[in-house]
This record gives structure tokens, sequence and C-alpha cells, in this order.
């Protein structure tokens, strides 16, 4: 059943249950229900890895750690433990937790003191000078309370709004965590790629040397033109140009990292290896009906949609009673005789108000209220209709991509034997230097397109892995009674609050640990 059929909460119980509402309350918020939409029963493509180990079906939460590379599986850690942007995204998390406190106040009473002096002289010449010591003193000291009885669960809806936006800002953690985890491997295995390309070049251009040699070593025997010549080094000098171009992409690549992990640019370096063959791994995208629950986007337009259900029954409030209760006492005096009896004083009471007429304000807030709760259905369905394509999308790529790759690799193979076998037919004089030139070409960019296709299926892979959640589940939000970052009566240990969900407390190296920006908590692996 869609949850747009929401019934309205009624306050069960007669007049003579009204002085017992105080403690029950009278929920006006509608009957939240996530909406339950009618979605395929499997997806349209399939992910077309190869088992190379054996891992579970379910995604596991260090899902890099099956590429099998142990650079990579540092680097997310240093990212995971000191990347600023993450921090502050746990910082968003303790902060709404602290409000969550905040608001769970409204509902206990208040306490408070007083207590102050004074002297005071009034002028000999005053006007309407009457008999007495024109000096006295006025000392005082006493106590309030008030409280708010909750008739009409205002103060616990803004409460269980707070824990939802709460939740909220959890899954918003485990969302830029996840973007940051996939952004790294990203960013790495282009850099491999680069590195791949790189050897490539070099290959090349020892290769392309030794051509030039050969066209001038036939230039001097006259079994060559001056035109061979120049092709060769047109093709030698090209080459050696795009090396550079790719040299360039590297070190941006490479600052790129550094950002991530916490360490400056000037201070951090991966050594460059061509290999680019990352371990193939199992992986099930499950059905569609699972994503709902794995995807941290999708929980945090969820836990929007809660909360605006909430600010409608925050809304309703307004039209009922507002209902307060004061209590003032304590000791007034000329002197400091305070303790006595005669000298106390006392008040108490209770205020009752309520909306007459206000021109259609709260109508129109009720109104807005609606419509928000609305606007978050909208996006909610969005988001779960993006997280469909972003799976889709990412099995579709990986599929075609590792079609892409067999066929690219045949098509090396066949261009290097072409370009062996050019090569010797014009070293016999059997062929021409424009039938070499051609298959160099050839051979090249069929193994720069190879590589560049191997880039982007292993970034297709770890896009497909982060469509599917990476390994984060719903159940992994924090508890609403775990959402409190202070108990009532609690001085002590308030820098602080204790970890809830999966979220670490922020700063768990100490508020300084990472004001080094010299690279400190880099291996020597990763130092330049």
């Amino acid at each position: 059943m869609m949850a747009n059929r929401i019934r309205r909460s009624v306050c069960r119980g007669g007049a003579s249950a009204l002085a017992l509402v105080s403690l029950a309350g009278c929920d006006l918020a509608p009957a939240y229900h996530a909406p339950r939409y009618v979605i395929p029963a499997t997806w349209q493509g399939q992910a077309p890895f190869a088992v190379a180990q054996p891992m579970d079906d379910r995604i596991p939460a260090n899902w890099w750690t099956g590429f099998a590379d142990p650079r990579l599986d540092e680097l997310e850690t240093l990212a995971a433990d000191h990347n600023g942007d993450l921090q502050a995204a746990s910082e968003r998390f303790l902060q709404a937790r602290a409000i969550v406190s905040e608001a769970r106040a409204d509902l206990l009473p208040h306490f408070g003191l007083a207590f102050g002096g004074s002297n005071n002289k009034s002028s000999a010449e005053r006007l309407f000078r009457y008999k007495g010591p024109i000096t006295d003193s006025d000392e005082f000291y006493g106590g309030m309370a008030s409280w708010e009885p909750d008739f009409w669960s205002s103060i616990r809806n803004r409460v269980r709004l707070q824990k939802d936006y709460a939740q909220e800002a959890a899954a918003q953690y485990a969302s830029a965590r996840l973007s940051l985890q996939a952004e790294l491997a990203s960013d790495y295995f282009t850099l491999r790629g680069l590195d791949a390309q790189a050897a490539i070049y070099t290959q090349s251009i020892g290769y392309y040397e030794e051509s030039l040699r050969v066209t001038q070593t036939r230039l001097v025997d006259q079994a060559a033109s001056q035109l061979d010549v120049a092709r060769a080094q047109n093709q030698l000098y090209t080459t050696q140009a795009r090396l550079l171009d790719i040299q360039a992409q590297r070190e941006v690549m490479e600052h790129a990292i550094a950002v991530l992990v916490n360490v400056a640019p000037s201070a951090f370096h991966i050594p460059a290896d061509a290999h680019l063959n990352a371990t193939r791994f199992t992986l099930s995208a499950g059905v569609p009906s699972d994503l709902l629950q794995r995807r941290p986007d999708i929980a945090v337009a969820e836990r929007q949609m809660a909360q605006a259900n909430r600010a409608i029954g925050i809304a309703r409030a307004a039209f009922y009673p507002h209902v307060s209760f004061q209590m003032n006492g304590g000791f007034d005096d000329n002197g400091f005789n305070l303790a006595n009896l005669a000298n106390s004083m006392w008040s108490y009471g209770a205020t009752v108000t309520m909306p007459v007429f206000e021109g259609g304000l709260r109508r129109a807030q009720l109104q807005q209220s609606w419509s928000a709760y609305r606007e978050t259905r909208d996006h909610y369905r969005m988001t779960v209709l993006t997280a469909f394509r972003d799976v889709e999308d990412g099995l579709s790529r990986t599929r075609r991509l590792d079609g892409e790759n067999d066929r690219l690799h045949a098509a090396v193979g066949a261009a290097s034997q072409t370009q062996d076998i050019t090569m010797n037919l014009y070293k016999g004089g059997l062929a021409t230097y424009l039938d070499v030139l051609i298959a160099q070409v050839s051979t090249l960019d069929a193994r720069i397109q190879q590589v560049e296709v191997q880039t982007r299926y292993l970034q297709a892979r770890v896009g497909l892995i982060r469509a599917c959640g990476g390994g984060w589940d719903m159940a992994r939000l924090p508890a609403p009674d775990k959402l409190f970052s202070v108990d009532p009566l609690q001085y002590s240990g308030l820098h602080n609050a204790r970890p809830a969900g999966d979220v670490p407390a922020p700063h768990s190296h100490g508020p300084d640990a990472d004001d080094d920006l010299t690279g400190p908590v880099l291996s020597p692996t990763l130092r330049p």
C-alpha cells in the first residue's frame, strides 16, 4: 500500500483522560510508511566478473581488497583515517546528535537559581521626599522552575524529527565515505593506467630509435631516401611528446590522490608500476529491491521524508492550546537576615494560550508542511530511479568493456606481428618505410587503446560497486535511542560523544594529529 494513503492520527480516550494527556500525549503526525514501489525482479544486465578468489555474494565493506593491490589497501586506510572532508562529515553527525539532546531537554522541567544584592541611596532633595532613611540595601536569593506538558506531542515530534535528521547525517557520512573510497580507487587505477601507457611509449620510443638508426644506415648505403629518415624522425619525436603529456597527467593525478589522503602533494609519491592486471573477483548486484537498503543516498532521502512527516504533526499542534507551568520562590530582605519565613516570597501558576485569529498563518504553515512532505516523496522516488540507472549503467559498462578488452588484446597481437614482419621486409628491401610507419602507428594505437579500455573497465567495476552501495546497509544506521550525545545529568566527558552506529568519533587521533601535511602517516613504500 502506498504511503500517500496516510490516515490522520487521533487521540483515543474521552474527556476524563485529559489529565493524563500530558504523560501519554496526542501524536498529530500522520502515520508514516516509506513508499513501496513496484520494481523489476532482476537486473537487465549481469556483471562479467570471473571468479579468481572466493568472496561472499554480498559486497564487503572493504570491497577494494578484492583487487588484491596492497598499495591501494593502504591508501584507502589512510583516506578513511585522515581525509578532512570525511572527518567534517562525522562532525556534522555529532552536531546533529547534540541537537537531538537539545530537543529532548524541552520535555523535562527546567530549574534555575537567582541571587543578588544592591546598596541604594536616594537624593535628600528629591521631589515628594518622605521621612525615612535615604540609604537602604536589598539582598535576595531564590529559585524558579518551569515545565511545558506536551499535550499534542509537539515537543516529542521535534525530538523524533531531530532523530531522523541525525540518522540522515549518519547516512550522509556513509555516502561521503563511499564517494571517497570510490574516487580514490578510480584515481588510483587512472594512475596505474597512465603508468602502463608511459611504459608503452617508452618501449615504443626505443623501438623507433632503432628504426631511425636502421633508416639512417640504409640512407648511407643509398638503399633509402631522406623522406624515410624524415618520417622516422617525425614518428620518434611525436611519440616522445606524447610521453611527456602522459607524465604530466600522472603527476596531476598523483597530486589528487595526495589530497585525498591528507598529504601535501610535494611530500607524496607513488612509485610507478606498469602492471594493470588487477585481480578479478565475484560480485553480486543482488536484486533491485535490495538496493533500497544498500544505498546511503536512498537512506538520506528516506530520512528526509520521515522528517517532513514529523513536521506535519508539529504544524498541526500549533492549532491547539499551549500550556506551561511556572513556579518561583525565595527570600528578599534589606539586610542579611534572609533565611526568615517572614522574608519569603513565592508564586506559581499556569499559562494557557490558544490562537484565535492570525490571518491564516497557521493554516498556511500546515499547507506548506504537507507540500514539503510531498516534495520529499518526489525526491525519494527520483533518488531510487537514479540508483537503478547507476547499477544498470555499471552492468552495461563492465560487460561491454570486458568484451572490448578481449578484442583489443587480439588486435594488439596481430598489430605487433604485422610490425615485426614489416620491419624485417623493410630491412630486406621488400617493403617501403611507409609500410613500416603504418604498422608502427597501428601497433602503438592498439596498445594504448587497450590500456585505456582496461583502465575504464577497472573504473567501471569501481563505479558498479559504488552503485550497489559498497557493502553498506541501512541496518548500520544508529538506533534512535543511541543518538543522544549527552545524558540529562552528565557533566563530564563533554568534549566528544560516544560513537554511534558505524560513524567513528571525530578526530579519534586527536584534534592536531592531522596538522602535519608532510607525510608522516605514510609507510616507507609510499614516500618519495
